[in-house]
Parts: C-alpha cells; sequence; structure tokens
C-alpha cells in the first residue's frame, strides 16, 4: 500500500510562511502522494515528482532518484493507473532522473508505450559528461551524502557501477528555450532559465495557475554554491524566480519540499529567495570591482541573519559563503588574487617548510587542541592540515585531525559541509586503522 501524510503538505507549507518558524521536518522524503488539486499530485521523495492528470495520460515532472524510484511508482500507481505519457525533466540530476528507469519498467510490464521524454537541450550533454566522469561523481556523492544516507540505513560504496544508471532515460524531445506541450487537453508552458544548472527547465500549467519551478525552490538556502560541483548562476536563477512570480501564480509544486497556495504566499517565498541571491552578486561585484581579493570578499559579504531563518531559506544543504566563491569564480576566474597561490608550491613542500620552522608537527598538531579548545575550529583546521600534510603517515597527527574534523562537523549547519568534514575524519580514522592492523 502506498504511503500517506499525516499532514497535509499545502497545511505545512501554509503554516510554515504565515508564522515564520521551521519547528517540524520540511523536506519530507517518505515517498507519499497527496493530491493537491484536481488531477493534480505531488510525492514527496529525495527529489518530488509532480503528476498532472489529462484525458491522454499522465505528465509527470522528474522521476526521483534510483534508490526510490521504484517506491515513487507504487505511490503513483496508488493514485493512477493511466499511462505516464510524458517524463519531463526540470533539469539532469540524478536525483532527478535516476529513477526514470522504473517508469520504464512499469510502461513494460502494463503493456504500455515508454513516455515521451522532454528535457532542456544541456541534459543530455549533461548526462554525457557524468558519463565521463563517473569515478569523481561516485566519489562525490559518497563525501557528500554518504553519512546521511548512512544513518537511513542506505549504503554507499565504491561499488556503484554508474553514477547514471544504466537504465536511466534520455531525453527524445529536447527544446532550447522555451517550449509548449498539449498533452491530453493541458498545456504546459517550458521555460529554460539558468540556475542551480545551466540545462534547468520550470513550468507554467496555466489552467491550474500552477508553477513547477524544479529545484529552483528547495525549501533550502539555493544551492547555488555547491563547492564539488560544476558552476551555478545566481543572478540568472534570481531573475527566473520573478519571472515566475510576474504570472502570478496560485499554485507552487517545488522538487523538494511541500507545495505552496496562494499568491501572496508564493510571492514571499520566489521575491525573497530572489532578494537574497541579488543581494550576494551585487555586493561581491561591488568589492570585485574595486580590487579587492576573494579573501577580502569573504570577510565583508553577508546577509542578514534573520533572513537565513526564513523557513524555506535556511543554509542547511548550501550556504551563502559558498555562492560567494562561485559568483567570484563565474566573472573573475579561480585565481583568488593571492600571488603566491598563481603557482603555488606542492602543498607538501610548504607544509614541510613550515612546519619545521614551527619546530615540528606535534608542535602544530597541540596548537590546533588549544585553538579548538578556545573555539577556533577554522585556524585549528589549517594547522592540523599542515601537520598531517608534512608528516602524513602520523597514526597520532591523524587522531588529532579526526578529532578536529569531528568537532568541526558538529558545529556546522550545512550538509556540503557536514558531508565534507565527515569524510575528512573518515579518512584519517583509516590511516590510524591501517596503521594499528597488524
Amino acid at each position: 500500500m502506498a504511503p500517506t501524510k499525516t499532514v497535509d503538505p499545502i497545511e505545512l507549507s501554509s503554516r510554515l510562511i504565515d508564522t515564520g518558524i521551521a519547528d517540524e521536518r520540511i523536506v519530507r522524503v517518505d515517498n507519499a502522494l497527496s493530491e493537491i488539486d484536481d488531477n493534480v499530485a505531488v510525492i514527496e521523495a529525495f527529489s518530488n515528482m509532480v503528476a498532472f492528470g489529462t484525458d491522454d495520460g499522465l505528465v509527470c515532472f522528474d522521476a526521483s532518484g534510483p534508490l526510490n524510484g521504484t517506491a515513487v511508482v507504487d505511490s503513483l500507481r496508488g493514485w493512477s493507473s493511466d499511462r505516464i505519457n510524458t517524463l519531463l525533466y526540470t533539469h539532469g540530476h540524478i536525483d532527478h532522473v535516476g529513477g526514470s528507469g522504473a517508469l520504464a519498467a512499469d510502461a513494460a510490464e502494463r503493456g504500455q508505450p515508454a513516455p515521451l521524454v522532454v528535457g532542456h537541450d544541456n541534459v543530455i550533454p549533461r548526462f554525457e559528461r557524468y558519463n565521463a566522469t563517473n569515478g569523481y561523481n561516485l566519489i562525490i556523492n559518497r563525501r557528500q551524502f554518504g553519512a546521511t544516507l548512512r544513518r537511513r540505513g542506505v549504503g554507499i560504496t565504491g561499488d556503484e557501477p554508474s553514477f547514471l544508471p544504466g537504465d536511466a532515460l534520455w531525453p527524445t524531445r529536447t527544446y532550447s528555450s522555451n517550449d509548449s506541450l498539449s498533452v491530453g487537453g493541458l498545456d504546459f508552458e517550458l521555460h529554460h532559465d539558468k540556475g542551480e544548472t545551466d540545462d534547468h527547465t520550470w513550468a507554467w500549467v496555466p489552467s491550474h495557475r500552477a508553477i513547477c519551478p524544479g529545484d529552483l525552490v528547495v525549501w533550502v538556502f539555493p544551492n547555488a554554491g555547491n563547492p564539488q560541483k560544476v558552476q551555478r548562476y545566481p543572478l540568472e536563477w534570481a531573475r527566473a524566480l520573478r519571472r515566475m512570480d510576474a504570472l502570478e501564480p496560485e499554485l507552487l509544486v517545488p522538487a523538494h519540499g511541500p507545495p505552496v497556495r496562494g499568491r501572496e504566499r508564493i510571492a514571499t517565498v520566489l521575491l525573497t529567495l530572489a532578494e537574497s541571491l541579488e543581494t550576494l552578486v551585487s555586493q561581491t561585484l561591488d568589492l570585485m570591482n574595486e580590487g579587492a581579493s576573494l579573501d577580502e570578499i569573504l570577510q565583508s559579504v553577508s546577509l542578514p541573519a534573520e533572513w537565513l531563518e526564513r523557513p524555506w531559506m535556511r543554509p542547511v544543504y548550501d550556504e551563502p559563503e559558498f555562492v560567494i566563491r562561485n559568483i567570484w569564480r563565474l566573472y573573475g576566474g579561480w585565481w583568488d588574487l593571492d600571488p603566491a597561490y598563481l603557482k603555488p608550491s606542492p602543498k607538501a613542500e610548504l607544509s614541510g617548510e613550515l612546519v619545521r620552522l614551527g619546530g615540528g608537527a606535534e608542535v602544530f598538531a597541540r596548537r590546533a587542541q588549544e585553538l579548538v579548545e578556545a573555539g577556533d575550529l577554522k585556524l585549528a583546521c589549517h594547522l592540523i592540515e599542515l601537520a598531517v600534510a608534512a608528516d602524513p603517515a602520523s597514526a597520532s597527527l591523524h587522531g588529532v585531525r579526526a578529532e578536529i574534523y569531528e568537532a568541526r562537523r558538529a558545529a556546522e549547519r550545512s550538509l556540503m559541509s557536514i558531508g565534507i568534514f565527515s569524510a575528512a575524519a573518515a579518512e584519517s580514522r583509516d590511516v590510524i586503522d591501517r596503521a594499528t592492523t597488524p
């Protein structure tokens, strides 16, 4: 039996927006389906599926990820047995396309034709890039999501055969700027805007006055800075949000988190997200135009703390500091204006020289521990990295490093920071295990 919601998602989003208080889980991944309008349903999963019923079958936005594609299809089939006429990809991230094989398998089992798969032109180059960087992307996923998925009882190992699942459906129809579809009497207007990705589609469904924004709205601070992924586009993202608002939608159905009903609530979400991204871009560019270095900009640019407490803007996945770095990369390149780091010495040589000047690696490690006690985790991480780079086989140094990064992880809020610091601690624990295993 398909799971059902104990709290209606529209009621949840209305309460969160009206009160401004996030006092319960917002992004729910239980694969449960809710009907939110006549012939409109959302399945809240690792990424949501949004389904529209038409006179000629279903039109679905996204297929969720490979770990829960089958569960999403099961929930969908508890709502409708109609064939899936069209599958629209909001973009090519694996949590949106990786479950598409389950839709194809369902169609084959029912003797129905496979769905038409629609996406932006850049989805196909994305898939090709995923195949070219398969090992790298598996490493990123283990680092970014490993600890979180293990807590949920889901394993991530180095044995996954493919980052992009082999049964994932590739687009069979693509478009470049804008497109429209009419399926079974229901019209869909497709719009391309850069934002989290360069292949992003958001849709306007006029008869429902509904926006399907994909990951341009995700109920956390915009994923516009991810330190392990390719370029993001914060200003273009903000412009897309303002274009959505100009349509005066009454229903917003994002790819993560609950749908939103009501013109004023939707405007509040769209416009505050846009303003936050525009603020980061304008402040960063102003300082770049004055000749400031990346480090100076990182110490100067920020958003009001109260903005980041809004339930749809909390930095629990990405965070503004990372967005600033991506703005710098987009407009200024990779060099941070430190001339020593234009063509730097190898890290091991620099670390060895500094450690020798400072009295040895153990001195650096002890000082790093003192800094942890004083609450300066950032500086502690720098010192322990210098110590370990100078003596990478030392189990005692890796013990200190593991403890420091475990403390750093505990102090962080965003999943990206937590994942990277958790991975650093795990790396050092592995060194210790190898050194102590007979």
